[in-house]
């Protein structure tokens, strides 16, 4: 059987299916693809849900730990990622009613200022200036965002920033597709024009790099 190289990741050559069924046939290794291709989207759908971001990394974990651990029971005929999310966004809940906390929208306004830790990948292409206009920009969008009530707020962000499409979220939330629909067009609706026009930015609420590393680092070392 062909081996099959870590880094293959970055431009998807090995297929998802094929992946998984060598996981459950004992290549767990082969996990740290699967890893590194859902930690963007994952991070994003938890945070949309919370907000401290070591209660996230912890969350993000626990997701993968339990989805692997589950594993065999995953339906090939979805997407990984919706099933995973799925995971999250129960894990993330069931975090929330466990320790009594509902955030609202002034916890959310006065936590905004500390919780600006969300990593900006440096842009060479662009001089201080820019860079600083563009990073106001995003913090700016992200504070609009994190206003949004939960159930808006979540639609939102898989759909605009994540680029997931409308039956994805439907399976993921377990929501109907008009249901989807509704839930979209409102947290749009809730957003200044001016602030809409500011989405096409798809780098919200990065995950970056070293902690990207970390996280699998940390997930593969829990399945050893």
């Amino acid at each position: 059987m062909e081996a099959i190289k870590i880094n293959d990741f970055n431009n998807h050559k090995i297929e998802e299916s094929e992946i998984i069924k060598r996981i459950i046939g004992g290549e767990k290794e082969l996990y740290e693809i699967l890893v590194r291709r859902n930690n963007q989207k994952l991070y994003r759908v938890i945070r949309s849900y919370i907000k401290d971001e070591t209660e996230i990394e912890d969350i993000m974990q626990d997701s993968y730990v339990k989805a692997f651990t589950k594993l065999y029971q995953f339906k090939l005929e979805s997407s990984f990622s919706t099933w995973l999310i799925r995971i999250g966004i129960n894990e993330s809940l069931a975090r929330k009613k466990q320790k009594g906390k509902l955030y609202n929208l002034n916890e959310l306004l006065n936590g905004f200022k500390s919780s600006r830790v969300l990593e900006i990948p440096d842009n060479k292409q662009l001089n201080p200036q820019d860079n600083m206009i563009r990073n106001e920009a995003k913090q700016f969008l992200e504070n609009a965002i994190d206003q949004l009530d939960a159930k808006y707020r979540i639609v939102y962000v898989m759909k605009e920033v994540e680029e997931m499409s409308l039956n994805e979220i439907s399976e993921a939330l377990d929501l109907t597709l008009s249901n989807v629909k509704v839930r979209l067009h409102r947290s749009k609706e809730m957003l200044k024009e001016k602030l809409y026009e500011l989405t096409i930015d798809k780098n919200v609420f990065e995950f970056g790099f070293s902690r990207c590393d970390r996280i699998t680092e940390n997930v593969m070392s829990r399945i050893e």
